[in-house]
């Protein structure tokens, strides 16, 4: 049983936890859309039974409703999320590492390099994901079909022909 934590290095946990804070918000606000793309996923193969000239409005109806869904429940999953921090990751943090290594820890992400990295890396992320996109799209697509008509057999449906699958949307 690890003895409890002295309050200089609660205090360092604690300062780790405020630079997580970007980090941690990230992670409720992804967990926030989940279900929104997996909808939106579930809705591309159904828009092919919506009457030819009523799609583009639905389409839009759908997208304003899952940006809603988006907008409302983002916040309130990211603030959760900064709520349960202390008492998830704090003790874990005091768990792990030493006083003087938290210490580490925090000169490593309170860093001028670290935090221009950060700034950084999601503009890296999009145009990773916008080239991924660009070059899988067809491939995707194509196994995707694969993949409906097979399932399409096994369930004794035939899928339309050219029911497109969606591509990966960008990050």
């Amino acid at each position: 049983v690890a003895s409890p934590a002295s309050a200089a290095k609660k205090e360092a946990a604690a300062r780790v936890l405020a630079l997580m804070k970007p980090a941690i918000e990230t992670l409720g606000i992804q967990l926030a859309q989940q279900p929104a793309l997996q909808i939106q996923q579930r809705a591309g193969p159904a828009m092919q039974g919506v009457a030819a000239e009523r799609r583009e409005i639905v389409g839009r109806e759908i997208e304003a409703d899952l940006r809603k869904y988006v907008e409302e429940t983002g916040p309130l999953v990211r603030d959760r999320a900064v709520k349960l921090g202390p008492s998830t990751i704090g003790p874990m943090l005091e768990e792990r590492f030493t006083e003087d290594e938290l210490r580490e820890i925090i000169v490593m992400l309170e860093s001028p390099l670290n935090r221009r990295f950060q700034q950084s890396f999601p503009e890296m992320q999009r145009a990773l994901a916008e080239k991924l996109v660009a070059e899988m799209r067809g491939e995707i697509e194509t196994r995707a079909r694969a993949l409906e008509q097979s399932v399409g057999k096994r369930l004794g449906v035939t899928a339309p022909a050219a029911t497109p699958a969606p591509a990966p949307a960008p990050a």
